[in-house]
This record gives C-alpha cells, structure tokens and sequence, in this order.
C-alpha cells in the first residue's frame, strides 16, 4: 500500500510543479464560491466534475471573490453553435461585456453566425472591442485549453497553446467606446461565466493572482 501511495504521489508532482501558484475556482462537485445572476432554468449545473451550462439554463455565474491582475486557465467544450463568455473585472449587476469586458466564447464557424457577427465577436475575442487575430478553436464536441491573462491594461488570451490576441486596454481612448464600455477602466471585478442558452461545459478552472 505504501509503495503505491507513493507511486501515485510521484505521478501528481510534475503536474503540481507545472501550475505553480494557481488554485481552483471549481470544485468539481458543487457551486461553491460561486453566485448566479439572472440565472433562468436549471442555471449552471455540475455533472461528473464537470460545470455545465445547458441549452435550457445559463444566466451569469460569478465568483463571489473578485480579482484585479490574475491569470485564469481552464477547459471547455461547446456544443454545434455554442455561446458563452468569460467576464473579468465584471460587477455582478448590469452587462458584463459592458460594465466588465467578456471574453468571447463562440463556435462562430457554425452556421447560424455566418455573415452575422463581426471579428470581435469572433472566440478570444474582447467583445465588441478587440478581435482575436488567430482562430485556433477546436471543432464542437471536443476539449479546448485557455488561458487568459491580464495584469494592470495589458490583456492576452492563448487558446490551446497558441496566443490568439494580446491588447492594452489604455488604447482605448475614443469616447464612444469608453462610454459604452466603461469596464475597460476597472481594475478589479468577478470572473464570470457568461451563458446565452447554449449547451457549454467548463473544468479545471483555476487562478493565479498576480
């Protein structure tokens, strides 16, 4: 027994060693540390480890803990036409992708956003304000790597290994864009998962603070 608890010992090491300083933000059995906002349906779900938000649910789940600069890794796969987002430095009232920004979380190869949205709609995108530059997003139904990254106005999103966009925020400077956005100028807020009534499921969610 001794000699297999230490074998499995040594299998997780390099793995811990790889994410140093980063902890999870789920679980993987229940919603703590988590609050919804005007969730509808079943909300957000947790089904074998995995956080789910289903066709019939969604609404915007938020950390109850908020986070200035920090370094966010996780996994996620979209059902065909999948639709979700990532806010950051988001209040938990109002829009996100407004009074925060929203990472865009989009199969937007699918038919239906065909000549619909434009390129910073597009996945890794900050909505409505900087495009992805690179689309390195796996077919729906299959597992993809993020991670996003912000410290101080400096932003950039790396979707399985390959680094899509990298902004500052402080170029922003047009008033209109300002005043439409004002989350571009906030500091610190709640990440949040940001579901439109599309199937998405997320896991290994976890944080480095920076």
């Amino acid at each position: 027994m001794r000699t297999f608890l230490l074998s499995s010992l040594f299998t997780l090491l390099p793995a811990l060693a790889a994410e140093p300083g980063f902890r999870p933000i789920f679980d993987g059995k229940s919603l703590a540390g988590w609050t919804l906002v005007k969730g509808h349906g079943p909300g957000y779900v947790v089904r074998d480890g995995i956080l789910v938000c289903p066709a019939d649910g969604g609404g915007n789940l938020f950390t109850e803990k908020e986070y200035s600069d920090f370094v966010l890794r996780f996994e996620f796969k979209v059902a065909p036409g999948g639709n979700n987002g990532i806010g950051i430095r988001a209040p938990l009232e109002g829009d996100a992708a407004y009074q925060g920004m929203e990472i865009q979380i989009l199969d937007h190869g699918h038919e239906r956003y065909k000549g619909k949205i434009k390129p910073s709609q597009h996945h890794g995108s900050v909505y409505d304000v900087f495009a992805a530059t690179k689309d390195t997003l796996k077919p729906a139904g299959e597992w993809n790597e993020e991670e996003i990254r912000i410290q101080g106005s400096k932003i950039r999103v790396t979707l399985n290994k390959t680094v899509i966009l990298e902004a500052d925020l402080s170029t922003v400077q047009d008033p209109e864009v300002l005043k439409k956005h004002p989350g571009l100028r906030n500091t610190k807020g709640h990440i949040g998962l940001l579901g439109h009534g599309t199937l998405v499921e997320f896991r290994n969610l976890r944080v480095q603070e920076l």
